[in-house]
């Protein structure tokens, strides 16, 4: 346990993302949120963007808010905008208040308008004087974003990818924790890249000036799995070891399935032709990955070369050139 930032709110190191919520029950979801409660974990982090997961959320700890620190965001930018989504994600908690509301996804070009007298962040601080939220966050996929973040002094917390693939941020997490500003790391696993979670959080664990990792869970099982990485954060040499082979085996050229490029003009699942060579190539299952290859609709094959997907990828991915590989491999 310890404080996020200087919000005094005491936390714990593992907490708990609410992406994976959208792909289970209510009543699987709420076997997870009372093993959080068995395990010790506080700290849930959910989004306005991801669909029914604020909701479920909300059922679940009914009965219990006391035991969480709350965390959710919007990708709102003017000030009526994100009023609204403040008083829905209320009422989808099913609470008084909300311990930490995070600006979702700035954009670079972005940021310098979202301090405008008709933007979010005066709505935000508005919400924060009526009792509604505690305190004000902001999410990116750009360190940039990040820095100018950190050095404005207007927030109490960031929030970025981070992992053993992903440490552009690293400099940036020390100004931060040196300025009492509360460290949260999202993607932990790279998206799904990695697939040895415990390691991948113990890694991110040791790094003192990191406060809180989410990753996603869906399951009892990942919960203690995920918390028993809190049983010793010292990397030892095999560990170093393992952390250098899973560097040299992903590299920088692979898809976080944030699904941020989405939709494509003609159709084509992006992230999940991506995952398809990821089961290829990563795990081995090449005649089953072929045969899921061929029954989508719209396969990487298909892509027209228009572009529109690269302009959105928070992590510039040459998306067309990449898609050219998955058709040659799963062809």
């Amino acid at each position: 346990m310890r404080n996020l930032g200087k919000t005094n709110m005491e936390i714990s190191r593992v907490g708990f993302g609410g992406i994976p919520i959208q792909r289970i029950s209510q009543e699987e979801t709420n076997i997870v949120i009372d093993e959080l409660v068995k395990q010790g974990i506080n700290f849930i982090d959910s989004a306005r963007g991801y669909t029914i997961s604020e909701e479920y959320i909300g059922n679940a700890i009914y009965g219990k808010r006391d035991k969480f620190i709350l965390a959710t965001k919007s990708m709102s930018r003017k000030y009526e905008d994100m009023i609204n989504d403040v008083e829905i994600s209320l009422k989808n908690l099913k609470t008084e208040y909300i311990d930490l509301y995070q600006l979702h996804n700035v954009k670079i070009n972005e940021y310098d308008n979202i301090f405008n007298d008709n933007m979010a962040y005066n709505a935000l601080l508005d919400c924060k004087k009526q009792g509604k939220i505690k305190h004000i966050g902001i999410t990116s996929h750009n360190v940039d974003v990040i820095k100018k973040a950190v050095h404005s002094g207007k927030f109490d917390t960031i929030q970025f990818p981070y992992n053993i693939v992903e440490d552009q941020a690293d400099e940036i997490f020390k100004e931060a924790n040196k300025k009492n500003i509360g460290v949260i790391v999202m993607k932990p696993l790279a998206g799904g890249a990695i697939d040895n979670a415990k390691l991948a959080i113990k890694y991110i664990l040791s790094k003192e000036y990191v406060d809180v990792v989410i990753p996603g869970m869906d399951s009892a099982e990942q919960v203690i799995e995920n918390v028993s990485a809190l049983n010793d954060i010292n990397l030892s040499q095999e560990d170093i070891k393992d952390i250098e082979e899973i560097r040299k085996r992903l590299g920088n050229r692979f898809c976080r399935r944030c699904e941020y490029c989405m939709p494509c003009p003609i159709g084509i699942n992006i992230p999940m032709n991506f995952l398809m060579e990821g089961y290829y190539t990563r795990y081995n299952l090449k005649e089953w990955a072929i045969d899921r290859y061929k029954t989508f609709d719209k396969k990487a094959s298909d892509c027209i070369g228009c572009g529109k997907c690269e302009e959105k990828c928070p992590y510039d991915l040459p998306i067309r050139d990449m898609l050219k590989e998955v058709a040659c491999r799963l062809k």
